[in-house]
């Protein structure tokens, strides 16, 4: 095991009911807040209503800004950062899944910036982590990406059509309330794709050459497990509580950093599909889907062991199989069939996507730089030949 700090300094509000006291939440940390959200979902259930009470009842102050789309867009990020130095804001509030609270992380960095700075070109594509940001809170709406307590964001360019990741402990949010009862009205492919994007965050940690780190292995596994078991009866049961809460919580702790810590973490397959949800705009639970078996396909030889113990303690593989090889390509299968269960593509012919833009997503991912990941250090060519094994 690998030496690590660890910290987790969100207060997370957990339950039903807990939505009500966002005002008190808000006001602790500032006078006038922005409220960010997406399409409008939050007005159509309810919760817009009750979060907007709260924040009157506790005298904050209001400006708005929705309109937040999947893959969240850079010219938000723009157009939000004007607008909380024009109304000099004091908090960023993200009531959505995780394109709202990454729009928001970086409405809240972008804000406090030097005037003569660009957040894209300064801060996003040289990865130079910013020093200050607003205060920001969250309402989840959506658990998938698990930004509600971690320090990441990820953004899509769109004019360049690049899509990129950044990190930074002032971007944390200092709460999130979670009430899964807030779930019940998600469309089930949102829930799939959800689900999708909790179990990839787990194998991003899951799959490394750290040796000696069982403790952290059997916590990603029984979440793994956790997933695959609720996530199908969730589908069926859209408005059980108990299911939405363990995906909820589930979701949280899989992308919060303490599941990969001891251990080097992989990123690889998330890049290979940030390039996807860059050009072709694809729903990220559904890109990782369709790339996590195409790149499992192509790395299994790094470390077959680690492969076989994927494949019997997550996926119940029979070790009286006789050859290794078959044991994996069991494991990867069992996955792929998970996937498709949901309702989900696990092909890029799936969605009508192409080889045409292979090439230039694989050199637009290794901009910069030799090699992406870490369990395979996947060079352009690499890129390319799991983008066709996807096909």
């Amino acid at each position: 095991m690998n030496n690590f700090t660890f910290s987790s300094p969100t207060n997370v509000i957990f339950g039903k009911g807990t939505e009500q006291d966002v005002g008190k939440y808000v006001k602790a940390l500032g006078n006038k807040v922005l409220l960010h959200y997406g399409g409008g979902s939050i007005k159509r259930n309810g919760l817009y209503d009750v979060v907007v009470k709260s924040l009157q009842d506790a005298g904050v102050e209001i400006v708005e800004l929705g309109g937040v789309v999947p893959n969240p867009r850079y010219s938000k990020i723009k157009e939000g950062a004007l607008l909380c130095r024009k109304e000099n804001v004091d908090v960023v509030l993200a009531v959505g899944g995780g394109s709202v609270i990454d729009s928001a992380k970086g409405i809240a960095a972008a804000t406090l910036i030097e005037e003569e700075e660009d957040f894209w070109d300064d801060y996003i594509m040289k990865k130079r982590r910013p020093v200050k940001a607003l205060p920001i809170g969250v309402v989840l709406t959506l658990p998938a990406a698990g930004s509600e307590t971690n320090r990441g964001i990820v953004i899509t360019n769109d004019q360049t059509q690049f899509k990129r990741s950044l990190g930074s402990d002032h971007m944390i949010p200092k709460f999130a309330i979670i009430n899964p009862e807030y779930h019940y009205s998600l469309p089930n492919y949102q829930t799939a794709c959800g689900s999708a994007d909790i179990i990839a965050h787990l194998l991003e940690r899951y799959f490394t050459h750290t040796t000696n780190v069982d403790f952290s292995d059997r916590l990603l596994e029984a979440s793994l497990r956790t997933m695959i078991h609720v996530a199908p009866l969730a589908l069926k049961n859209p408005e059980d509580y108990n299911l939405r809460a363990e995906i909820a919580w589930c979701g949280t702790i899989a992308h919060n950093g303490i599941l990969g810590k001891g251990r080097v973490e992989d990123w690889g397959t998330h890049s290979l599909q940030h390039e996807l949800g860059a050009i072709y705009d694809i729903t990220h639970g559904e890109g990782l889907a369709i790339m996590f078996p195409a790149w499992m396909k192509y790395v299994w030889k790094e470390n077959p062991k680690r492969f076989v113990q994927f494949a019997t303690r997550v996926w119940n593989v029979d070790y009286a199989v006789e050859k290794e090889e078959e044991i994996i390509l069991e494991g990867i299968r069992r996955m792929e069939v998970f996937f498709k269960d949901l309702g989900l593509a696990t092909r890029l012919s799936e969605l009508n996507i192409d080889d045409s833009k292979f090439e230039e997503m694989a050199k637009k991912m290794l901009l910069g730089k030799e090699t992406e990941g870490n369990f395979k250090k996947m060079t352009v060519e690499d890129a390319v030949n799991i983008y066709k094994l996807a096909l």
